[in-house]
């Protein structure tokens, strides 16, 4: 932990050097971050220095979800110290929005943001994204310490691909994907027009599909398709799993092509785009490309988690809200910077589904579930048969407890599931033209914990509620 937090610690002072550049009043606030961050730090490595040095699997998703909450905690100073988010609880709640790439804000005037406080947003959201402790994975061999632990406590999704035998080296060839993309989306977005600051900003935010924005209208400010079309490319990219990318990568374009989980995400996008573009056509006055460039920004956008906006969906008919709430509970493939239950869970389901209507016709034959021609044993449909389940359950409480705080019932659902599938704007008044800053400190503390339970797939977080994960057997 101590480690990791030296690690914050330069990002910290990266964001102070954009300060320094600028020559804006955050400079101090940053310095003092990271001066308490080291010394924290340092101390617990002092605590920790000569102990143990094997991981457990327990140990792996304590160091985990306590690693995602210190550097909320941490992160969220420079906002704190600065006095531009003077509320503890709107500060933890904008930076774990960040750290977990959710993109829900409560600020109602980004632009006012000295940059050092903006680079700051958008870098929590890239280091968030695919993971700060899947990054150190491939540093704390160093250390002595195996990674794989780490690795199963936080990789997305049912399955855990490794491409390579040893877990750190799988770790550096995905994190030079995800670098490479996002150099090649700035170079891309600053021909566009945009400049060199915000080309940096808005690229943190689409590879690592967090969606926080240097401007308050969101991508809707600049006004250019070229732009929407290629943050829309950009996202999609990064809504794929990232080993399945590395089979692109390395001309592996036969198995890139039939994999299931990409078929199934390929449809998903292109069905929900063309069925909200028509609605969109017959309903509103604008031209059909307006009309597709609007549904396919939008739909990407919500399916990978992102949460970019090019205009207020709440102003569409109701059933695209709909829409856009069950693209939203789908979520983007496994293995990829994205939230929700994920496309891969989907095709397990629906195979299963599948599968009990022959079970019924035909009770003593044996159909196995396949995907990419790998049978799925029993115990992993059951595990994503448990994780559905929960994950819904956990919507409707957490949706229950929202309306009982004083939160309308459309606003209670919206932020619910954007919260718990990491997905950014929310429905009614919490929508993609609104900040959630309206919402009681009590709602901000519950989603803020739904936005850790859907970054760490549920079951990371809740085991450390379970009796059972603290015995020593």
């Amino acid at each position: 932990m101590g480690f990791l937090l030296l690690i914050e610690t330069a990002m910290i002072l990266c964001c102070a050097g954009v300060s320094m550049i600028y020559k804006e009043n955050d400079l101090q606030s940053f310095l003092y971050a990271a001066a308490i961050t080291t010394i924290v730090g340092f101390l617990l490595l002092l605590i920790g220095r000569g102990a143990e040095k094997q991981l457990s699997r327990r140990d792996g998703y304590v160091i985990v979800t306590v690693s995602w909450i210190a550097f909320s905690l941490f992160g969220m100073l420079p906002f704190y110290l600065s006095g531009y988010i003077p509320n503890i609880t709107d500060a933890f709640f904008e930076t774990m929005s960040g750290f977990s790439s959710t993109g829900a804000t409560i600020l109602n005037n980004i632009e006012s943001l000295p940059h050092g406080l903006l680079f700051w947003r958008s870098m929590t959201q890239w280091i968030g994204g695919l993971g700060i402790v899947f990054f150190t994975i491939a540093v704390l061999p160093i250390f002595g310490v195996a990674g794989i632990q780490i690795f199963a406590a936080e990789a997305s999704g049912p399955t855990h691909d490794k491409v390579h035998p040893r877990i750190g080296v799988t770790a550096k060839w995905i994190w030079s994907i995800y670098a490479g993309v996002t150099g090649l989306l700035i170079i891309l977005l600053v021909l566009g027009g945009m400049d060199i600051f915000d080309s940096i900003c808005h690229a943190f935010a689409t590879t690592g599909t967090g969606g926080f924005s240097t401007k308050q209208a969101s991508i809707a400010y600049y006004n250019s398709a070229y732009i929407e079309y290629v943050i829309s490319i950009f996202t999609f990219l990064s809504g794929i799993n990232f080993t399945i990318l590395l089979l692109l990568v390395n001309g592996k374009l036969k198995k890139f092509i039939h994999d299931d989980e990409l078929k199934w995400y390929t449809t998903s996008v292109v069905v929900f785009t063309i069925f909200i573009a028509v609605c969109l056509y017959h309903t509103h006055p604008i031209t059909l490309e307006k009309a597709f460039r609007d549904s396919l920004f939008q739909v990407i956008s919500l399916h990978t988690s992102t949460g970019f906006a090019t205009t207020d969906y709440m102003t569409w008919p109701p059933i695209l809200w709909g829409s856009l709430i069950i693209v939203m509970i789908i979520g983007a493939c496994a293995g990829s910077t994205t939230g929700g239950i994920k496309c891969i869970r989907m095709v397990i389901l629906t195979k299963v589904s599948k599968n009990e209507f022959k079970h019924i016709l035909h009770p003593n034959a044996v159909l196995p579930v396949r995907v990419n021609k790998q049978v799925i044993s029993p115990s992993l449909q059951s595990t994503v048969l448990a994780f559905t389940f929960l994950y819904l359950v956990i919507i409707i409480i957490s949706t229950l407890v929202m309306m009982g705080l004083g939160v309308g019932f459309l606003e209670s659902l919206g932020t619910v599931v954007s919260s718990i599938g990491n997905m950014g704007p929310g429905l009614g008044l919490c929508g993609p033209a609104y900040s959630w800053s309206d919402l009681p400190d009590t709602a901000k503390w519950l989603l803020s914990f739904l936005m850790l339970l859907g970054r760490l797939e549920l079951f990371t977080v809740l085991l450390l509620f379970t009796p059972g994960f603290w015995k020593r057997n």
